[in-house]
């Protein structure tokens, strides 16, 4: 049985399809359009899912959408009723949008299904799966687990912002939920647009940030936006935000609590954002405790899965995994909406059509996330001398020998290998990498490579047989959304000066044996590299090790800021040409820089709309 899984037309558009509950592939619409977190149908996507497969639409079974359209409009109704007259400008503007397109969505995808399918069946196949309980599938489905405790956190699907379910065998009963307009992921994107970052983009930049500040407005927080109860279920104080009826996430009472207004995008960051941004995160990791602990009291299951758009914050899931309350913990690695494409796929499967669930015997059915396109080799020379390319191509131990010494010599490299991720974490497929031994590698990626804020941190690839000996972890994190603390013996003495300093200023001090990997409180966002999901990265990773001593890279995402990771090889090239990069290594091709025309550098710094 085929069936063909879409999220659309809120963001982070994605298609995935599984074959026998089987995952046979998922790519999100941006990588192909080059539109961050594009929203519209995701017909690439799709063309992509059925050739990976070998399927016309005729073959596919069933097509699972990833939430009730009819439901989201009954909210929105319901709330302008709620709050009137307040709202009504925007109430004005939703609803053209809401009744020409969202309300009558099922022709809408009738139509697009027919530009494949002109006799696509859409009265039998199409299937509508709610918000959350795609999220929850995502969670639960592909996971370890033959039972477990599943929750979803994020903004708002229909109704539901918290959710609560547990998945067992190849069943999945949603049991509780927290509705809007009180919502975590709301919470946290109102901080997020208040110090000044993108909502549905930046959020993870206010996480870190976190880091630099301290959290002095925490009690302030609870003690006005959020009412938190012990088993953690929660209520926000709607005085302080706009979300239901405004075209902003807060207003003036919000201004007025925290001592003035939101800071305009590109504005310089103060010492008072950062400890924002370490204010909201502590609230978030106190409310994600204190459910994870109260589910895990209740239910006496071991087994915790997470998904929802909260579910990315690696550092709240660093500290639920440490706290110990489950003792087993998978987070689905396309957490926000994305996943929900395949969520609703593997809900269709396994609830509508009632098919069975096996649960590997090591690992989860993820194949790693590398879920995407790849190329043959013969394509790439193909591609990259169409494009004027100037390259070798090698054997495999000799790219992997000379990447390396690269490595190893300080260059900045980027690796395009294998099949492309789903999810928004670059796991070794698109990904840039640097020597993690180096002290300026990190500001030489975020200004000179990605062109972003000096403050970001980057993550730390290491081989998982490696991981206990570097890290206070010793389980896999192969999805880059666990965060842990540098091992105790890998860490720098620090003088007096430095930790005296506060804010930016404690960016350029090097803490331990891995400096541009370790954030300033000594944390980083961990991915294990396992031989039997990336062996080609794996091999890297083992030749720098032999090479340095070290099994530990910095891995970051192949794009500059405010670009979709790059997904084939002329996007690599382009990105390439365009930033200060030293060595492109597509599949067994390697590009020098300084071998390449100059007349094909590109401007890359302002080609794409700041996210």
């Amino acid at each position: 049985m085929h069936i063909l899984g879409i999220s659309a037309y809120y963001h982070d558009s994605a298609a995935a399809l599984i074959t026998d509950g089987t995952v046979v592939a998922a790519a999100q619409e941006e990588r192909y359009t080059r539109i961050k977190h594009d929203s519209a149908f995701p017909e690439n996507a799709i063309s992509y899912c059925l050739e990976e497969a070998g399927l016309d639409l005729d073959q596919i079974d069933y097509v699972a959408f990833y939430d009730k359209p009819f439901l989201k409009f009954e909210r929105l109704l319901e709330t302008y009723l709620a709050f009137a007259p307040k709202g009504f400008s925007s109430f004005r503007m939703a609803m053209p949008v809401w009744l020409k397109e969202k309300l009558f969505q099922k022709d809408l995808l009738r139509k697009q299904f027919q530009k494949f399918d002109p006799q696509f069946d859409w009265q039998h196949k199409l299937l509508f799966a709610e918000h959350h309980l795609s999220h929850a599938a995502s969670a639960f489905f592909p996971s370890p687990f033959d039972e477990a405790v599943i929750l979803t956190m994020d903004g708002v699907g229909e109704w539901a912002t918290t959710s609560v379910a547990i998945g067992k065998a190849n069943g999945l009963e949603m049991t509780r939920e927290i509705h809007f307009p009180h919502s975590l992921g709301l919470l946290y994107s109102a901080m997020t647009y208040y110090t000044g970052f993108r909502v549905n983009s930046g959020e993870y930049k206010v996480m870190g940030l976190a880091p630099y500040g301290e959290p002095v407005y925490k009690q302030l927080i609870l003690d006005h936006l959020i009412d938190v109860k012990q088993d953690g279920s929660f209520r926000l104080d709607q005085k302080y935000f706009d979300y239901c009826t405004g075209l902003t996430m807060t207003n003036r009472h919000f201004d007025a609590l925290f001592g003035g207004p939101a800071r305009k995008p590109e504005e310089p960051l103060s010492q008072r954002h950062m400890d924002l941004a370490a204010s909201v995160q502590a609230v978030t990791e106190e409310v994600v405790l204190k459910l994870t602990r109260s589910l895990a009291a209740e239910t006496g299951i071991k087994n915790l899965c997470l998904a929802g758009g909260v579910a990315l914050n690696c550092v709240a899931n660093g500290k639920v995994l440490r706290d110990g309350a489950f003792e087993n913990i998978w987070v689905q690695p396309a957490a926000g909406d994305a996943g929900g494409a395949l969520g609703a796929a593997l809900a269709a499967f396994h609830l509508h059509c009632s098919g069975p669930r096996q649960v590997p015997a090591s690992g989860d059915s993820m194949q790693g996330s590398y879920l995407g396109p790849s190329y043959p080799q013969h394509d790439i020379d193909h591609r990259l001398g169409q494009l004027g390319a100037r390259f070798e191509t090698l054997d495999e131990p000799q790219m992997i020998s000379l990447t390396a010494q690269a490595l190893a010599d300080g260059k900045a490299i980027g690796w395009f290998q294998g099949r492309m991720e789903f999810g928004p974490r670059a796991l070794g497929g698109r990904s840039f990498l640097g020597d993690a031994r180096s002290p300026g590698m990190q500001k030489q990626l975020n200004l000179k490579v990605k062109y972003r804020e000096s403050f970001r941190p980057f993550a730390p690839s290491i081989l998982r047989e490696d991981v206990a000996d570097w890290f206070d972890l010793d389980s896999d994190s192969p999805y880059m959304l666990m965060v842990a603390s540098i091992a105790e013996k890998r860490r720098r003495q620090m003088t007096a000066a430095e930790n005296a300093l506060f804010g930016i200023a404690k960016l350029n001090v090097a803490r331990s044996e891995i400096p541009a990997v370790t954030h300033v409180d000594y944390s980083a966002r961990i991915q294990t590299v396992h031989a039997d999901t990336h062996p080609q990265y794996h091999a890297l990773l083992s030749a720098f090790k032999a090479l340095t001593g070290c099994p530990v890279i910095v891995n970051t995402s192949f794009n500059v800021r405010g670009e979709p990771i790059v997904c084939t090889p002329e996007d690599a090239f382009r990105c390439f040409m365009g930033t200060d990069t030293d060595l492109l290594v597509v599949g067994n091709a390697i590009l020098w820089k300084k071998d390449q025309d100059p007349t094909l550098k590109l401007n890359y710094e302002t080609a794409f709309d700041l996210d």
